[in-house]
């Protein structure tokens, strides 16, 4: 009991955040972003290259805007394109993460190879995933109740461990989706003090989709996005209607947490320059988090589809030769 009594008053902050997002744990220990529909690299490597384009994907979240000290902020930009002589993908990824006093930095590489179902119209993708995972905890930013706690003397303690990751993902023309699982390794983070640990915990997402065309134009997808780790687990409920390509707005669940409101739209000729807004209004423990919503901007650029290498055509009036 000894070593419990001042783990609470050291950790009081984050587990107050973490009963906030809906007394589940899992919810804070990984970064969460609302439109998870756009980045699905972040969730399972399978999807590196699986869509044939060469992808970078920047989103910043800031969580509980109003709440003051410690509300969570989360980064991560990814980059994913296909190997098309090897029936694959690459892709990479680099979180920012931070809550309270408590950072975190990854940086994950993915590969994935693509299975063509010609019968079936559908492309099947495993994928596999390493990186590392880095945590800190600044000291400084404690507020305890007793300055002696022997938990506190850590300075800026850091500590950088293995990760790894694997999935499937399912591409066709109408649906997308698949399972993955991350943090196989579980690493442990001790912070340089035997009386603090704090694991990796396994972590499973299973996020699905299906593209429902109404008319030429406009496009409507439902989705669902489910995490847990292995105990508890949330959802999240979407629907999401784009116009032509160019325009999109829909609406969000997240199980215990807030409704969000989903916006965006596409820019250049192409339409490879795309921008992505939402709005999290928190519906549950709203007096505890000071009436505070969540805001999340998003940028993707598509990069120009590199056209296949022929052989240069050469005319006379009499022949054609390649």
């Amino acid at each position: 009991m000894q070593i419990i009594r001042p783990m609470r008053k050291i950790y009081y902050f984050l587990i107050a955040i973490f009963s906030l997002g809906g007394g589940e744990l899992l919810a804070q220990q990984e970064a969460q972003f609302t439109q998870y529909t756009f980045n699905p690299l972040y969730y399972n490597p399978a999807y590196a290259g699986v869509e044939g384009l060469t992808k970078i994907t920047a989103v910043h979240r800031t969580q509980w805007a109003n709440y003051g000290y410690g509300n969570p902020i989360s980064q991560v930009v990814s980059f994913t394109t296909p190997i098309y002589r090897l029936s694959s993908g690459f892709g990479t990824h680099f979180v920012q993460d931070r809550a309270g006093p408590v950072s975190t930095l990854q940086l994950q590489g993915s590969y994935a190879y693509h299975l063509h179902l010609k019968e079936l119209r559908t492309k099947l993708s495993f994928g596999a995933r390493f990186g590392a995972v880095a945590k800190s905890i600044d000291e400084g930013r404690f507020e305890p109740n007793d300055i002696d706690d022997p938990l506190l003397k850590l300075g800026q303690a850091y500590e950088i461990q293995p990760d790894f990751g694997a999935g499937v993902y399912v591409q066709s023309s109408k649906i997308f989706g698949g399972v993955s699982f991350s943090h196989l390794v579980k690493s442990e983070f001790q912070y340089a003090n035997d009386l603090a640990t704090n694991p990796l915990e396994n972590h499973m997402y299973v996020l699905f989709g299906y593209d429902y065309e109404y008319g030429r134009k406009v496009i409507i997808t439902p989705s669902l996005l489910v995490q847990s780790d292995f105990n508890t687990y949330n959802f999240t409920l979407s629907a999401i209607g784009n116009i032509d390509d160019k325009y999109w707005a829909g609406l969000s669940f997240r199980q215990g947490e807030s409704i969000n409101i989903i916006t965006g739209y596409s820019v250049l000729k192409d339409k490879s320059l795309r921008f992505g807004y939402s709005f999290d209004y928190v519906v549950k423990g709203r007096d505890a988090k000071s009436g505070a919503g969540s805001h999340e901007a998003l940028i993707t650029y598509t990069m120009p589809q590199a056209k296949p290498n022929r052989k240069k055509i050469i005319r006379d009036p009499r022949f054609r030769h390649e």
